[in-house]
């Protein structure tokens, strides 16, 4: 007789019986177990039987050949994957808007299959959703995305980062990748900073290329072009006094210093500007002091993850009857969520970078419609970007011919009317889309509605 070890259990079979026995949680054959005395003392025993030497002969065999398979298996595996990661705030406010941007990744990942040749080789794409939320903040969080930066270096497979939705998160994330030479691409960030010289801070954008090269791109429009483009439509809404607030944070400081330097060169007087608490529970106390400047609009830099439904919602009730004008970030169904639709009905207007879903035409309502018939619903406003996003990411690596990070990220710096669901685009030197055609917007009937084309 002879014994098998399996977990914890001894399975005794006879010797005509005995066969190669996996171990489910290890993935190769149990070690084979001589009975006890010779289990113990092997020294002083002799498997004396011809079948019982056969036996073990065949069985080692059997074990070093599934050894080393599943060893050429794992191996074969790694060299045969590309990986994709995203990094996007998934708890809080933002992940409605999130899970759409998502969803429009894998739809990208989907069209091929998650199969891609490269150079001659096929591989199978695999795709990772991170956080980089934390349920303390309810918002992005610094150490999050910090870690999530360096969890994509440390994988060799990772060939792009798709990221990140907040300005802010990508300047932590932004020098790690460019030191390491990963491919970051992001589908909403518009702090002009980022990608811009002599617009943002003294430092920018170079403080966040320590290797001294482009690795950071995105598709959608920066705040440059968004605050100009608002500021105009808020004076054809007949605003001549304005009100600017800011939520404090890069983003939001970031796109109310845009707008309200191109107001002040419009003629429109700046009657205050405050940074808020975007955490507040309430703005009471703000709406006393914005009605002692009388304006006749409200720019708020900020986003529905810090209090533009609020905002909305308690300029409704203290009676003040100013416009309220917001960026993309607004173009968000949890605005309408937070505040209702009484407090947004042609109160408010939404600047955002490119075309809202309905209007889109050709690839751009194609996906529109995919969207539509797979998930049962309207794709939130950054979907398309970050279906955009990834199917540039796989046009990079079939033009790298290599799964190589940085030849994929030459690949990504040589894009050139590249023929998308947003339209015919480039990345220009800076790593910036020449798109920038924006849209405006308001609320009708509790949905978005789509207004008008800005900026043309």
């Amino acid at each position: 007789m002879v014994r098998f070890m399996m977990r914890h259990d001894v399975h005794v079979v006879s010797a005509n019986q005995a066969s190669a026995v996996v171990r489910p949680e290890m993935g190769f054959p149990a070690i084979l177990c001589l009975p006890p005395a010779q289990r113990f003392y092997p020294a002083a025993n002799h498997l004396e039987s011809k079948a019982m030497r056969s036996l073990m002969t065949s069985t080692l065999r059997l074990l070093m050949g599934s050894l080393l398979g599943t060893m050429m298996g794992s191996a074969l595996i790694a060299a045969d994957t590309i990986t994709i990661v995203s990094s996007l705030p998934r708890t809080g406010s933002a992940n409605a808007q999130t899970t759409s941007m998502i969803n429009g990744i894998k739809m990208a990942l989907d069209e091929c299959d998650r199969k891609l040749t490269v150079g001659g080789i096929n591989y199978a794409l695999t795709y990772e959703d991170w956080d980089d939320a934390s349920p303390e903040r309810g918002a992005w969080d610094p150490a999050v995305e910090a870690a999530n930066a360096d969890k994509a270096i440390r994988n060799p497979d990772v060939m792009v980062y798709i990221g990140t939705y907040n300005s802010g998160a990508a300047k932590i994330a932004m020098p790690k990748l460019n030191q390491a030479g990963l491919a970051m691409i992001s589908p909403a960030n518009t702090w002009p900073g980022l990608t811009k010289p002599n617009v943002g801070e003294a430092n920018e954008p170079m403080v966040y290329r320590p290797s001294g090269s482009i690795n950071y791109f995105r598709v959608v429009p920066a705040d440059d072009i968004q605050g100009a483009v608002g500021a105009a439509w808020a004076k054809e809404l007949g605003a001549k006094r304005v009100f600017v607030l800011h939520d404090r944070e890069l983003y939001g400081q970031g796109i109310a210093k845009m707008f309200q330097q191109s107001a002040e060169k419009l003629g429109l007087t700046i009657v205050g500007t405050e940074g808020i608490d975007g955490k507040s529970g309430n703005y009471k106390s703000l709406i006393n002091k914005l009605r002692l400047g009388r304006p006749d609009l409200v720019y708020y830099g900020g986003t529905t993850e810090t209090g533009a439904g609020q905002l909305a919602k308690d300029m409704m009730s203290g009676g003040l009857t100013a416009k309220l004008m917001g960026p993309d970030a607004f173009y968000n169904s949890a605005l309408i969520n937070a505040a209702g639709n009484a407090a947004l009905e042609n109160r408010v207007f939404i600047t955002f970078g490119g075309i809202p879903p309905e209007q889109q035409t050709g690839k751009g309502k194609a996906f529109v419609n995919a969207y539509r018939a797979l998930h049962k619903a309207e794709p939130e406003g950054y979907a398309i970007y970050a279906y955009e996003c990834t199917k540039v990411a796989l046009d990079a690596m079939v033009r790298a011919g290599k799964k190589d990070r940085a030849a994929i990220l030459q690949a990504l710096r040589e894009t050139k009317n590249y023929d998308g669901a947003l339209g015919k685009w480039s990345f220009d030197d800076n790593g910036d889309t020449t798109l920038a055609l924006m849209s405006g917007n308001t609320v009708v009937d509790g949905a978005f509605s789509f207004v008008k084309l800005l900026g043309q």
